[in-house]
């Protein structure tokens, strides 16, 4: 299709929208007759209407699918209830009633780790198997300071050592804040 006919047929779908819409046309009758194809006029009339047939579908469709959506949301909108909610705030500043102190027997039979540790290092693999009966591992903790006890691995307290009845255990000289132990979590 040369450029000539494809303005032509521009021209007319212009001027068959304007018709469709009431518009006045711009194009005086004798362009409009000039724009028309010259020959094999009804070929091309009949591929241009069943375009436009296709285009009047379409928008048919689209038309009809806008009305079911408004309808739909007009049926959601007419089934949407406020939600009630009960006030408990009378009951929350209240009296509690006897009985209600937290019972909190359930927990005491859950067991955890204690550990205290004097001190750390870290050693080759070389170094680990060199050691023998008598050897002396240098840890990073100086001599009187307390040692760190821990419950399920976490940092709770710190103490010195004592032996008690041929055992040894350890004076609890320092607890940890929960403060502490929060910032010891991150």
């Amino acid at each position: 299709m040369s450029s000539e006919d494809q303005d032509k047929l521009a021209q007319e779908w212009e001027q068959a929208l304007k018709d469709d819409a009431g518009e006045s046309p711009d194009v005086p009758a004798d362009d409009a007759a000039a724009a028309a194809p010259a020959g094999g006029g009804e070929s091309a009339d009949s591929s241009d209407e069943a375009l436009a047939d296709e285009w009047a579908a379409a928008l048919a469709e689209s038309e009809e699918l806008d009305l079911k959506k408004e309808k739909e949301q007009e049926y959601l909108s007419t089934q949407m209830k406020d939600a009630e909610f009960e006030d408990f705030t009378a009951q929350a500043k209240g009296p509690k009633p006897e009985g209600s102190k937290r019972d909190l027997d359930f927990i005491l039979d859950i067991p955890l780790d204690v550990s205290a540790e004097l001190g750390r290092t870290k050693l080759l693999i070389n170094e680990l198997l060199q050691l023998g009966q008598g050897s002396v591992v240098e840890l990073n903790k100086l001599a009187g300071e307390p040692l760190e006890i821990y419950v399920n691995g976490k940092l709770v307290a710190r103490g010195e050592a004592v032996v008690i009845n041929e055992k040894f255990g350890i004076r609890l000289t320092d607890i940890i804040s929960p403060i502490e132990r929060v910032k010891q979590l991150a």
